[in-house]
């Protein structure tokens, strides 16, 4: 069998990278869907019209409405549609980041995604969950490919609930350990193919910069706790 490896097309960290989100999004599409978290577009979405704006891309902000449905999709949709959207970024926590990604499979557009939280897997795979309008699960819908482009503004992910950070980190220090049993017993992953070296080596590097940094990334800011040193592990590769 072979060896896959799959991930983002681009990955980019950085405190205050939502200022410079136009720069990075104008190579991809000119009219952009923007699937944002109420609470978060509450904040950043004067950021986000002004980076884009800056860049000159045009935006149509469309507010998640809660779950990760088909007709939340097709609502979507719609508004692209309407508004001659080329491309899809998803903005804020694991459903938004879900349904921006199934939005712009369906669309067969490029989707770039901003995680707010550290909790979630859902920035980097393929893959939406879908629900129904009422909450229950409905399905998994395996997507060909990964984000074209994933942005990660720490600045915004430091300030989320402390107990958000944990969950991300407890769920990152167990990726080196699935990752190893999946080599080990020669498993097909995901992506279709066996495990490959460069994925178990990611697994393993983020295993033990959390053992050396991530009890100092939980203390408060106004401790020794640095915001700089912070941005430099957040988990990038579930690939």
């Amino acid at each position: 069998m072979d060896r896959i490896i799959q991930s983002p097309g681009k990955y980019i960290q950085g405190a205050g990278a939502i200022k410079r989100l136009g720069d990075y999004l104008k190579p991809l599409a000119e009219r952009w869907l923007v699937v944002g978290d109420k609470f978060v577009l509450g904040f950043a979405e004067e950021m986000l019209r002004k980076s884009l704006a800056d860049a000159g891309l045009a935006a149509e902000i469309a507010p998640f409405g809660g779950e990760c449905s088909h007709n939340e999709i097709n609502r979507l949709r719609d508004i692209a549609g309407n508004a001659k959207c080329t491309a899809v970024l998803g903005i804020g926590g694991g459903k938004t980041l879900d349904t921006a990604k199934a939005l712009a499979h369906f669309m067969n557009v490029p989707v770039a995604i901003a995680p707010t939280i550290a909790s979630t897997d859902a920035p980097c795979s393929a893959l939406s969950v879908i629900y129904t309008d009422e909450g229950e699960f409905d399905s998994y819908l395996m997507l060909p490919r990964n984000p074209n482009m994933v942005i990660v503004d720490t600045q915004i992910v430091a300030g989320a609930p402390a107990r958000l950070l944990a969950a991300g980190i407890g769920d990152a220090l167990a990726t080196w350990f699935e990752a190893r049993a999946c080599s080990r017993s020669g498993a097909t992953t995901m992506a279709g193919g066996k495990c490959t070296q460069a994925a178990l080596a990611l697994a393993e590097l983020c295993y033990n910069t959390l053992l050396e940094e991530g009890e100092k990334a939980m203390l408060p800011p106004n401790s020794t706790w640095s915001p700089r040193r912070w941005s430099g592990w957040w988990k990038p590769t579930p690939i």
